[in-house]
């Protein structure tokens, strides 16, 4: 597997497993987490790296993102993988804002992924959505910076689960 610059199932586990964060186990902030309004174009959640690990169709992805995080307001709230035609394989929620921790980087899996399989890695920011960097590739040949991945690429996405569940802080 190795290091990789640039790459589902479902993971809503805390932020705690990479850093050193501070406890955000309480995930129940009443702060709205929905994606509905829209931020300024320069104002996105880039994928800066991947390192995954593990096994066929139980990868390990350690994914580095960088966001112009302000506190709950605005911060990136999950990393997720996707086929080449948009369909959601893996989601890693963030549970909270990383204003102190730029980029940071958060594992997730197991991912059910071939090695040869190609996908594409992405983050979402709060409030606002998708349009940041990319990357594009596979286990088996590495990951690389998508060149040009639209914001309105599978964007029906943004609403399916799993979703925050708050914002700890």
């Amino acid at each position: 597997m190795g290091d990789v610059e640039g790459t589902g199932q479902t993971d809503k586990s805390d932020d705690s497993d990479d850093s050193d964060d501070s406890d955000d186990s309480d995930d129940s902030d009443d702060s709205d987490d929905s994606s509905d309004s829209e931020a300024p174009a320069d104002l996105v959640a880039d994928v800066l790296a991947l390192e995954s690990s593990g096994d066929q169709g139980a990868y390990t992805f350690a994914v580095t993102v960088k966001s112009p995080d302000l506190g709950c307001e605005q911060y990136a709230n999950w990393w997720e993988v996707l086929s080449e035609d948009g369909a959601l394989i893996h989601r890693r929620i963030l549970g909270h804002s990383h204003v102190d921790e730029q980029p940071f980087t958060r594992s997730s899996g197991p991912i059910d992924l071939d090695p040869d399989t190609t996908v594409i890695v992405r983050a979402h920011l709060y409030p606002g959505g998708y349009g940041g960097l990319a990357l594009i590739g596979s286990v088996h040949d590495g990951f690389s910076q998508h060149p040009g991945l639209e914001a309105e690429f599978a964007a029906t996405i943004e609403d399916v689960d799993p979703q925050p569940d708050g914002c700890a802080f």
